[in-house]
């Protein structure tokens, strides 16, 4: 795909791509995890893509931008490698890059182009990705400059050239794979890319066998589930003296989270 591409002037108002700096093989298990119906293919030497099947992003009214942090986030939580998510509806669009542990950050463009927030995002996507610092990142400042160098840089073009410059580090979206393309030329166009399959759920005996395996059942399971029922049961505790309703509930989220797991455990330990 070239930065010159423009989706169809009767696109949609909203949709979301996945850009994983990682093979299939490494992605696959996280994204089985996601529970949503994905296509994935290859994107270029070490990338990834990862398309919504349909609308399958809108859950309760969830706009894009919050899906994609979210999903990005829980792409790469037990990973080592980025994602860059894209994103676009009737207001704007944007991107945004996770990795690991570190903190999501995204940038918005409004409709018309004009960037919202400053530099942090594009620095965290050159660093997250290794990119070049002076020619990337001259290209990447452009893109959240007033102007862009363009008047004609609305929301949709900036992401196009977000897009090439990532080409430069490998990333090859096959013909039709276009930020801004609607929900179901993109699902085609990603579905005919070769080594394309389908992404679902399969189940937990599946994801054991993937590589967060090790954090379902065993060893690692039970040191984990132990430690989310001790530290939300001291924020429990805590959140009695304070009164704080925040802390009650993520204590309740993590001693739940934590007793699940373990039980998760012991079930699977007694059916072999």
């Amino acid at each position: 795909m070239s930065a010159i591409d423009h989706p169809p002037a009767h696109t949609p108002a909203a949709g979301v791509l996945l850009l994983c700096r990682a093979a299939p093989d490494r992605v696959r298990p996280s994204a089985q995890l996601l529970r949503r119906p994905l296509l994935m293919a290859p994107a270029g030497e070490g990338w990834s893509v990862l398309v919504p099947a349909g609308e399958s992003w809108r859950d309760n009214g969830a706009n894009p931008a919050a899906v994609t942090a979210d999903w990005a986030h829980a792409l790469t939580a037990d990973g080592d490698w980025p994602v860059v998510g894209l994103w676009w509806d009737a207001d704007g669009a944007g991107f945004v890059v996770a990795a690991g542990l570190r903190r999501t950050v995204g940038h918005t463009w409004l409709a018309d182009g004009t960037p919202l927030g400053g530099h942090e995002a594009m620095t965290a996507l050159r660093a997250r990705l290794g990119l070049d610092p002076v020619l990337d990142g001259a290209a990447l400042d452009r893109l959240i400059e007033q102007d862009g160098g363009d008047d004609r840089a609305d929301a949709a073009a900036r992401v196009l050239g977000l897009v090439a410059v990532l080409a430069r580090a490998g990333l090859h979206l096959g013909p039709g794979v276009i930020p801004g393309a609607d929900a179901g030329r993109l699902c085609a166009a990603a579905g005919a890319l070769p080594g394309a399959e389908p992404v679902d759920w399969p189940g937990w005996r599946a994801a054991e066998r993937g590589a967060l395996g090790v954090w379902t059942r065993g060893p690692r399971a039970r040191a984990l589930g132990t430690a989310e029922v001790a530290v939300g049961a001291a924020l429990l505790v805590w959140s009695r003296r304070c009164a704080r309703r925040g802390w009650r509930a993520a204590g309740v989220a993590l001693v739940t989270d934590g007793a699940l797991t373990l039980l998760y455990d012991r079930w699977r330990a007694g059916r072999g």
